[in-house]
């Protein structure tokens, strides 16, 4: 057992007092030694006033446990919730275990470098035994709350874990599924084509064209399955590219589909100098530029599509990379918009002779959010905006080019394999 007081330490309560009276100005040395160590602006660490206001109300904790070790911090405690909230924030802008525990140990850092400043001006007078049991508290509460965030962290990031793999059994039901009903769909064609070769030639021609159609929804069902299978694995072994040339694959892929449809495909000259993972990103400009098709507006003389993509702050304060697909298509309706990217939904279900099983928008959310991003669509007055992010590259090259041999906490570290957060 660590040794404790047995009396009330004089020394502990002036440094706790010394702690509460500059909360503020330690949580701001905090910010700083994190930004110097990984090239991120301060209000990319905490995106907002509120969370900011953690780091103060962490300090007062850790000062009421320094100057009472009795009240020891409990689960009900106003700074253990502060702890966890700030362990579903870094899950949130995808930080690693280490990256957690490591902004705590700078943390601790900071206070006990300032207390050791501090206790020379005190004029209390203690034991060296009570000094040495003064800093073991302060390492305690910065353990404890330490070990709250990241136990919160860790218990988010599992629940990701279980989800993500629900949604890939599911995933791979559907498509088992319809798969079978293609292969049961293509047999039966064949099978009228063999009992009966002396059929009517529009006749045969049309189960000729049942045939091919289903062999090529199977081809795409299946290109999918090994599309996911692919963007979920880790991302230090995905293959990368430009994403110029991703978005040229892609649109060389549906490029047969765009002709019979007369749908011009564009990509942005002003696209970023970017690398991407290959096969997922090819995958959401796949399914997103066949939607596009799809759905063009038949009774517009230009129809078109296009690919750009830029560099924005996402919803957590954390850069991203958004791409995105633009057509002047038919759009979707205002009151199937919120269903979008359900599985088997289709916003256009009376256009009966558009092929189609409703779980291409459905693959790209799965996708993205296998890469670290998310998927969502955007309603301009014509058309529509189908869009994708990915964690930003560019930040975290940015961060690596002022580190030196530094190891750098970022949400974005290179290894980093909880989220999978590479573009």
């Amino acid at each position: 057992m660590p040794h404790e007081l047995t009396h009330e330490c004089p020394l502990a309560g002036a440094l706790a007092n010394r702690l509460r009276d500059a909360k503020e100005e330690l949580t701001m040395r905090w910010l700083e030694r994190i930004s110097e160590r990984v090239s991120l602006d301060p209000n990319r660490v905490f995106p907002t006033d509120e969370l900011l206001d953690h780091v103060p109300l962490l300090i007062v904790g850790i000062a009421a446990y320094l100057e009472n070790p009795s009240a020891e911090i409990t689960v009900d405690m106003p700074v253990v919730g502060k702890a966890m909230e700030l362990g579903a924030l870094r899950h949130a802008q995808g930080f690693d275990v280490y990256e957690i525990l490591k902004e705590h140990e700078i943390l601790g850092g900071i206070l006990f470098s300032y207390l050791a400043q501090v206790a020379d001006t005190l004029e209390e007078d203690c034991a060296k035994s009570e000094l040495l049991t003064c800093g073991q508290r302060l390492f305690r509460a910065v353990t404890i709350i330490q070990e709250t965030t990241t136990t919160h962290f860790l218990r988010l990031a599992g629940e990701e874990v279980r989800e993500r793999e629900e949604r890939i059994r599911t995933f791979n039901r559907a498509v088992s599924h319809e798969i079978k009903n293609r292969i049961g769909t293509i047999l039966g064609a064949s099978d009228m084509l063999h009992d009966f070769p002396d059929m009517p030639a529009a006749e045969g021609a049309r189960f000729v064209d049942i045939v091919r159609r289903n062999a090529r929804l199977m081809q795409s069902a299946v290109t999918n399955i090994l599309a996911v299978g692919r963007s979920g694995a880790d991302v230090r072994q995905q293959q990368r590219i430009s994403l110029r040339a991703a978005a040229a694959e892609a649109i060389r892929q549906v490029r047969e589909a765009a002709g019979a449809a007369n749908v011009d495909l564009r990509v942005s000259p002003d696209l970023p100098d970017a690398e991407v993972s290959a096969a997922g990103v090819e995958l959401c400009l796949t399914n997103y530029l066949s939607n596009a098709i799809k759905y063009a507006d038949s009774s517009s003389s230009e129809r078109w599509a296009e690919v750009t993509a830029t560099h924005e702050d996402g919803p957590t304060g954390v850069g991203e990379l958004v791409i995105r697909v633009r057509d002047n298509g038919l759009g979707v309706p205002a009151d199937k918009r919120a269903q979008l990217f359900e599985r088997f939904f289709r916003a256009h279900e009376t256009v009966t002779e558009i092929e189609g099983t409703g779980l291409g928008l459905s693959i790209v959310r799965d996708t993205a959010q296998s890469l670290g991003g998310r998927a969502w669509a955007e309603f301009p007055e014509t058309g529509s905006v189908f869009a994708f992010s990915l964690p930003d590259r560019r930040v975290r090259e940015q961060r690596e080019s002022g580190l030196g041999d530094a190891q750098p906490i970022s949400p974005l570290t290179p290894g980093n394999d909880v989220s999978g957060s590479d573009i």
